[in-house]
């Protein structure tokens, strides 16, 4: 996208107010195209088009859940002194655990929109436990390893989901070395489970439950089912 290009920000009123920011902001100021405000128009974009269209006003508005978007952001730009773009920085994880349809996804999704007027590269990618599995079956045309460095790799990682499928050999094994590489180079990570945290080791396996806790902020999430009381 033109650094020159305004873009839409309905809905966005309430994940700028936090950190001071307006519409005006954003499309006003211009200049160099990896300026700040240029990185926040392309990441509040790049949000705009790819979180889910009912998180689309998601709010992170569990006090936790800010705390470690913040630390994020300042750990980000402290790690990226000098230079013309920021980039993310290497950092704790964030482990959201809660019942079935408490807002653990919708919480997730408003971290990363928060996050995204601050003026850093985030280039995140999101997706389920089971939308990737999908995506690393092997199958004809596609190299499994390549499509999971794309997991693995990523600058920030929103796994949704984390412990919900039925488990296998296979699955274990991706589990173990996607978040193993991600523990290993604090890569930060967004991981959503419906399991308590006593529940945890069942789900995912020792290795990985282990690592889980050494490197993510854990919130838990209470409450009743939202899609039932929705839906009553």
């Amino acid at each position: 996208m033109d650094h020159m290009t305004r873009i839409n920000l309905t809905g966005w009123d309430d994940a700028l107010a936090p950190h001071n920011l307006t519409p005006d902001h954003i499309n006003n100021i211009t200049g160099d195209p990896y300026d700040h405000w240029s990185i926040a128009r392309r990441e509040i974009h790049h949000a705009t088009q790819h979180v889910p269209f009912i998180y689309r006003r998601a709010l992170a508005d569990q006090p936790d859940v800010r705390a470690w978007a913040d630390s994020l952001t300042a750990a980000s730009r402290d790690q990226s002194t000098g230079r013309v773009t920021t980039h993310v920085g290497r950092h704790r994880s964030l482990l959201l655990l809660g019942p079935t349809g408490t807002g653990k996804t919708h919480q997730a999704y408003g971290a990363l929109r928060y996050l995204a007027p601050t003026g850093i590269a985030w280039r995140w990618t999101a997706t389920s436990s089971a939308d990737l599995y999908a995506a690393l079956r092997p199958r004809a045309g596609v190299d499994s390893e390549t499509e999971f460095r794309r997991y693995a790799h990523a600058p920030l990682l929103l796994i949704d989901d984390l412990g919900a499928a039925k488990t296998s050999e296979w699955t274990e094994e991706i589990n173990f070395r996607l978040v193993n590489h991600r523990y290993e180079n604090q890569l930060p990570t967004i991981f959503t489970s419906n399991v308590l945290p006593n529940e945890l080791m069942d789900r995912v396996g020792d290795r990985v439950s282990s690592r889980l806790i050494e490197m993510c902020d854990r919130v838990v999430i209470k409450g009743t089912d939202r899609r039932r009381q929705a839906a009553a």
